[in-house]
C-alpha cells in the first residue's frame, strides 16, 4: 500500500523508561568520575516512580517532529507484549505513524530503569537482540533520521544505505548512539558521507575522532567525513554548528526554573533543529529554534512530556532575550 509522503522518518530502538526518583543517595567523586552511591544490602526508599512508554532517541525525535507540524513516522522493533502495545499507543496519540513498528513474539520490548538524583540520572539499560530489517516503504520520504540501535545492528546500516540509494531524494540525518560510535568511523563511513546533518555532543565528538581539538576544529573534522551540517551540543553551556565554512555558537534558551531532569535534552535539540531545516529554515534560524525544546523538556520527567508545538515554540521565540541569537565564531 502506498503511503502519504513522510516528512520525518526516524529509525532506532524504542524503549519503556521507568524513572525512579531517589533522595537517600549521594554522589562521590572517584578516579573514574562521579558515582551514584546507595547503601549496599539495605532497603533504600525512593520518592516516586514514573513509567514512560515509546521513548528512545529516535522515538523522541519522531514525537518532536510531529508536534512541530511534520508528518512523522518511526521504524523500530518491539515485543508482541503489553509494553510494545503501549509504546504504539503513545506514538499514535502524538500523531506518529506506526506502520513500520515490527513486533516480535519471542523478544520482549526494551525496558530501562533510570535512577534519578537531582537533575541527573543513571540509566540501567538492556537492549534486546532484534533481527533488524528495513521495511518496504512505498512512498516519498523527505528526511531519514537515524539514531541509536543495538550492538547487532551493523549489517542493518547497509540496508539503510540501500534504501537511500533507491531514494536519492531522501536526506539523511545521523545522531549516533553508543554502539554506532563503538563501530567506528570506518565501519560507518558511508553513513557519515551520506549525512546531510550530523549531531553529537562535545565529549562524543572527541571520542569519535579520537581528538582533544578545540570545538571549531572538531566540527571541521566531522564535516570532512561527509556531513554538510555538523551540530555539536555542550549541555547547559550551549551548542555549536558548522556549515559552508562558517561556525556558530548558540546559547541555551534561559531556564524559567531550575531543571527537573535532563533526559532527552539532546534528542529535543537535534530533532527541533532538523525540523526547522526540513521546514525551509536556514542554519542560523534552526539554531534559534533548537534550544527551546530542550529548555522545556528538562522541566519534566521523561524525554517527551515537555516537547512543544510550533505555536508554543514561536511564542517562546517572541519572548526571547535580546542576546538569544547565534554568534559566528570563525
Amino acid at each position: 500500500m502506498k503511503h502519504e509522503p513522510i516528512d520525518f522518518l526516524a529509525i532506532g530502538d524504542i524503549v519503556v523508561d521507568a524513572f525512579i526518583q531517589l533522595k537517600d543517595a549521594e554522589v562521590r567523586q572517584t578516579e573514574k568520575g562521579p558515582e551514584l552511591c546507595l547503601r549496599f544490602g539495605d532497603k533504600v526508599p525512593f520518592e516516586s516512580a514514573t513509567v514512560v512508554y515509546g521513548v528512545g532517541n529516535s522515538a523522541n525525535a519522531a514525537v518532536s517532529a510531529s508536534r512541530l507540524g511534520l508528518q512523522s513516522a518511526l521504524i523500530a522493533d518491539v515485543g508482541d507484549d503489553l509494553n510494545g502495545r503501549n509504546c504504539a499507543k503513545a506514538l499514535i496519540k502524538d500523531g506518529v505513524m506506526v506502520d513500520f513498528l515490527h513486533d516480535h513474539k519471542d523478544i520482549p520490548t526494551n525496558y530501562h530503569y533510570a535512577l534519578c538524583y537531582g537533575a541527573e540520572r543513571t540509566i540501567l539499560v538492556k537492549h534486546e537482540t532484534y533481527p533488524y530489517q528495513m521495511p518496504v516503504i512505498d512512498g516519498e520520504v523527505r528526511w531519514l533520521y537515524l539514531s541509536s540501535v543495538g550492538e547487532t545492528s551493523l549489517p542493518y546500516h547497509q540496508d539503510i544505505l540501500a534504501f537511500l540509494d533507491a531514494h536519492p531524494e531522501t536526506k539523511l540525518v545521523f545522531q549516533p548512539g553508543t554502539y554506532q560510535m563503538l563501530f567506528g568511523i570506518e565501519a560507518l563511513k558511508e553513513i557519515y558521507r551520506r549525512s546531510e546533518i550530523f549531531f553529537c555532543n562535545v565529549e562524543e565528538a572527541k571520542r569519535i575522532l579520537k581528538s582533544d581539538a578545540e570545538i571549531v576544529e572538531l566540527m571541521q573534522k566531522l564535516h570532512e567525513l561527509g556531513p554538510k551540517i555538523v551540530v555539536v551540543t555542550d549541555g547547559p553551556k550551549g551548542a555549536y554548528a558548522y556549515a559552508d565554512g562558517k561556525a556558530w555558537f548558540m546559547p541555551i534558551y534561559p531556564d524559567p526554573v531550575p531543571p527537573t531532569q535532563r533526559t532527552g535534552a539532546g534528542d529535543a535539540f537535534a530533532s527541533t533543529f532538523t525540523s526547522a531545516i526540513a521546514l525551509g529554515k536556514s542554519v542560523d534560524e534552526a539554531l534559534l529554534w533548537a534550544p527551546i525544546n530542550p529548555m522545556s523538556v528538562i522541566q519534566h520527567v521523561g524525554a517527551q512530556f515537555g516537547l512543544v508545538t510550533r505555536e508554543a515554540l514561536e511564542d517562546y521565540l517572541s519572548k526571547a532575550p535580546e542576546d538569544y541569537r547565534p554568534k559566528q565564531i570563525n
